[in-house]
């Protein structure tokens, strides 16, 4: 019997197959590891996974290499590889280039992925899918209800109103024909099978039932995570900000040191003092290869990756739309302003240390990936340093060991031929090396990059990569975002933690005054309204820190030495 709602409750669920559209970085091990469950859902056979990917030029060719056995996820992702392999050669795990092999699925992961255009979201790709899976389900097997969760990112009210009118324009009634829910993902490029067992994760549907179900699916593969029931609207605006408030505290970070750069302050002896004051510590100061989640983040190149660039602006898109007066105060929105100065900072600071950068130098820039040991280059800040750097006229080299040759950002901004995996051609004759992303082939390897670059007259490490000691080796001078000689001083200290505690309060207010406006315009019911308290909880499960305070009134904060960060400025208002 298939699953049906009596006076609301779910009955007769059976999970025969489950489809996943979009075998990117959140879709493959959501795949692979639900065939790996062999999930057994009333019936004993195990449910088959089809992955669909539609027939695209660039990524068409991911159908082959599922079918054959290999994950189409490039990098260093540990587990994944072999997850492919045995499912797939047992059976569970399959692909398509066709949605309408989706008619009969008792269950649809949806992963595709979204953006922003301008300051709203860009949903295209997302409702190309939709558009292709509606008509499927609509000829589904008769008294089936599927059930259909997001993976992706959405904008706040996205659900109840994107996602449930373009169903419903397709004959498809919440509810009565379909279960919408949504899950938004908390995986991390080169962590893809860890994230996914271990991290707790936001199971939630526009239907009271819907959260309980995809909690029931998701236990099989979550082994070591919670999972956290709530409604779809909360889910939208927990996700977006966990992101948002990341970029914030980058943006925070950034300010600090840039100040610290200008006055010989050793940025990183400063963060760890103040993570120690605000109890939020963790060992990224002197662990290059550890995730970030201290409270006084780390600052490198720039901002990049698919997620932090868009989502503070998804967390704001009703509020824009509607004209609020409360955006030019925006620590949030702000805080993209001070990260996407950064490349062209590193190359300010470059210039101070190592002399001018210009016309006729040759610039090699190692990691094109805007995180370690991932392949993935969207809104990479490599890039965009790479631009700034050929627009002063130098010749660029870019080196990646995980990127593929043909990438299509840097096809898109015409570094394709700059581009090599190759380490020798890339910094035999460059004048200067700039570390731009902590992959372990660097850490490493760092003796063979120095061999290699038998010219280099000057290193940059933008990224806390190699030892301070003696970061490019004897007689090649070198500096490093954050690297001052000067400890910092007890004001020092005292003052970042001050304007920490102002930032957090900032976001906290941006946060509460961002659910009372969703509330008023798109909590239908009791279940959908959004409560502050349930948001600072949800938030403080994501495993790479967002630790939400309560909604106080701002406390002013005095410059030091005539300095004053602007996020800082901005929440004392």
């Amino acid at each position: 019997m298939p699953l049906s709602l009596r006076e609301g409750r779910p009955e007769g669920w059976v999970v025969g197959k489950i489809g996943v559209m979009g075998p990117g970085i959140v879709g493959m091990p959501m795949a692979a590891l639900l065939a790996r469950a062999r999930v057994c859902e009333g019936t004993d056979e195990p449910a088959k996974v089809l992955v669909v990917q539609r027939d695209s030029p660039t990524s068409g060719w991911k159908v082959r290499a599922i079918n054959e056995g290999r994950s189409p996820i490039g990098g260093v992702e540990p587990d994944l590889d072999a997850v492919v392999a045995e499912t797939s050669a047992a059976g569970l795990l399959r692909a398509s280039h066709d949605a309408a092999d989706l008619a009969d699925a008792d269950v649809v992961l949806v992963c595709v992925q979204t953006d922003k255009r301008g300051v709203e979201p860009d949903y295209g790709p997302l409702t190309e899918a939709l558009e292709a899976l509606a008509p499927a389900l609509a000829r589904r097997p008769p008294g089936n209800l599927p059930l259909v969760v997001f993976e992706s990112t959405l904008a706040p009210s996205s659900m109840a109103t994107v996602v449930r009118d373009l169903f419903r324009r397709h004959g498809l009634e919440e509810g009565r024909d379909v279960l919408l829910g949504n899950s938004p993902n908390r995986v991390m490029p080169g962590r893809l099978v860890e994230r996914v067992a271990t991290s707790d994760k936001l199971v939630a549907g526009l239907h009271p039932a819907t959260p309980g179900l995809i909690a029931r699916l998701y236990s099989r593969i979550v082994v070591r995570g919670a999972l956290h029931c709530t409604s779809s609207l909360t889910a939208e605006v927990v996700k977006t900000l966990e992101n948002a408030y990341r970029d914030v505290r980058i943006a925070y970070a950034a300010e600090i040191v840039r100040w610290c750069d200008g006055r010989d302050i050793d940025f990183f002896a400063l963060r760890d003092r103040v993570n120690e004051a605000i109890a939020q510590t963790d060992a990224s100061s002197s662990d290059p290869l550890a995730v970030p989640t201290g409270g006084l983040l780390v600052p490198t190149v720039g901002v990049g990756g698919h997620c932090l660039p868009k989502d503070g602006v998804l967390l704001w898109w009703r509020r824009i739309e509607a004209r609020d007066a409360a955006a030019s105060r925006s620590l949030i929105l702000a805080s993209r302003d001070v990260n996407d100065a950064s490349p062209a900072a590193t190359i300010a600071l470059a210039e101070r240390r190592l002399g001018p950068i210009g016309a006729g130098r040759t610039v090699a820039l190692l990691g094109v990936a805007y995180r370690g040991d991932s392949e993935d280059t969207r809104n990479s800040p490599t890039l965009a340093l790479a631009e700034l750097l050929r627009a002063r006229g130098c010749e660029v080299r870019l080196h990646d060991p995980h990127v593929r040759p043909g990438d299509q950002n840097l096809v898109r901004r015409g570094f394709d031929a700059a581009f090599t995996r190759d380490l020798a051609p890339a910094v035999c004759d460059a004048d200067l090396l700039f570390v731009c992303a902590p992959h372990r082939a660097y850490v490493d390897g760092r003796d063979a990059v120095l061999a290699a670059a038998r010219r280099v007259k000057g290193v940059v490490d933008a990224c806390n990569l190699w030892p301070r000691e003696a970061p490019a080796g004897p007689g090649v001078p070198a500096c490093g975002i954050g690297r001052g000689r000067t400890p910092p001083a007890r004001e020092d200290v005292d003052f970042v933690v001050a304007g920490f505690r102002a930032v957090e309060r900032g976001v906290a207010r941006e946060v509460a005054e961002t659910a009372a406006f969703l509330n008023e315009r798109y909590a239908k019911t009791a279940f959908e309204r959004i409560d502050f308290a349930t948001v600072r909880r949800l938030a403080a499960t994501c495993g790479t820190g967002c630790a939400i305070v309560e909604d106080l009134p701002p406390e002013p904060v005095a410059p030091l030495h005539g300095f004053l960060p602007r996020l800082v400025t901005l929440a004392s208002s």
